[in-house]
């Protein structure tokens, strides 16, 4: 599965700059920065992206470092009982 994901110039500028310094792939950066972030043990890590009206939510597997996009918006307050339930979920 490959994601497509807009930047703007300055952070793509930010990743090229990592991805260069580090001969990282973008899966490795972003897993390198979430292992640095966090003492989690997890193999599985969920994350969520929201503007405060649309919800996204994503799935990074720390061993095959492969991130899986949920390619449905939830928006709010249209989908409220769809995101509570997930993020239920999430914390549970």
């Amino acid at each position: 599965m490959r994601i497509n994901a807009r930047l703007d110039d300055e952070y793509a500028d930010k990743l090229a700059f990592i991805q260069q310094q580090t001969n990282q792939a973008v899966t490795d950066v972003i897993k390198s920065a979430i292992d640095a972030w966090t003492d989690s043990q997890e193999p599985n890590l969920q994350g969520a992206v929201s503007t405060g009206d649309i919800w996204q939510f994503a799935l990074l597997n720390r061993e095959s470092k492969q991130i899986t996009q949920d390619l449905n918006l939830y928006r709010v307050p249209a989908d409220i009982d769809d995101l509570l339930r997930i993020l239920v979920a999430i914390l549970s």
